[in-house]
């Protein structure tokens, strides 16, 4: 009799059991997986950036001037969550310089800015619009710029900037953005040798570019 007495208490705590297995199960179903890696394929275009030259090299008014063109990179990130990314970006933007202003006239001469940044993302998620994600960034890294005459230097640089990303699923999406990308340039940096064989010399200041870049995004 006791047993009898046994079995239904078994029988309630099984179903309550099987009731809290379900619904765990329907939780997980409903809050999919994290996806932890972003990669993104990019292009885009960055506005001309120009620096004044030492007074006691081409006088004051003098500036060397970076032209405006196309730019190509990647970018490869991992979510601190849903909403938070940390990316690693590297671009580059094939262009040319020139001097402006100055005593002894400069030839345009090639160029490659190499940036190496470290991203930090946040994205807005919104109940009725989860398939688009507007978002904010901040990035900080450093520039290379090289020329054909094997003369470079790197410097600190940094951005600011936002845009929108658009999921046509979870695994795939659009990534459209603007960035202010200030440059660093320190007093005493040795620049290029230009059209007459001249060296020239940056003042010190930050010389601001801005960009827009868009890409696909793949998430895994």
């Amino acid at each position: 009799m006791r047993r009898l007495r046994r079995c239904p208490a078994l029988l309630a705590l099984l179903t309550i059991s099987c009731a809290l297995s379900a619904q765990t199960g329907n939780e997980e179903l409903a809050q999919p997986k994290l996806l932890r890696f972003d990669f993104t394929a990019l292009v885009g275009y960055r506005t001309s950036v120009s620096s004044l030259i030492q007074p006691e090299a081409e006088g004051s008014s003098s500036r060397i001037v970076f032209d405006a063109n196309p730019t190509y990179g990647l970018a490869f990130g991992v979510r601190l969550d849903e909403e938070n990314l940390v990316e690693f970006r590297w671009a580059r933007q094939d262009t040319h310089f020139r001097l402006e202003n100055a005593s002894q006239t400069s030839s345009s001469q090639r160029v490659l800015l190499d940036q190496s940044h470290g991203d930090f993302t946040h994205e807005y998620i919104y109940e009725d619009w989860q398939w688009v994600r507007p978002f904010v960034i901040g990035s900080v890294g450093a520039t290379h710029v090289s020329d054909v005459t094997n003369s470079s230097f790197t410097r600190f640089s940094f951005g600011l900037g936002g845009g929108v990303k658009v999921f046509a699923n979870r695994h795939f999406g659009f990534r459209v953005q603007a960035e202010w990308l200030p440059i660093w340039v320190n007093p005493e940096v040795k620049a290029f040798v230009c059209g007459g064989g001249c060296v020239v010399r940056l003042g010190g200041q930050l010389s601001s570019q801005g960009e827009i870049i868009l890409g696909p995004v793949l998430r895994f």
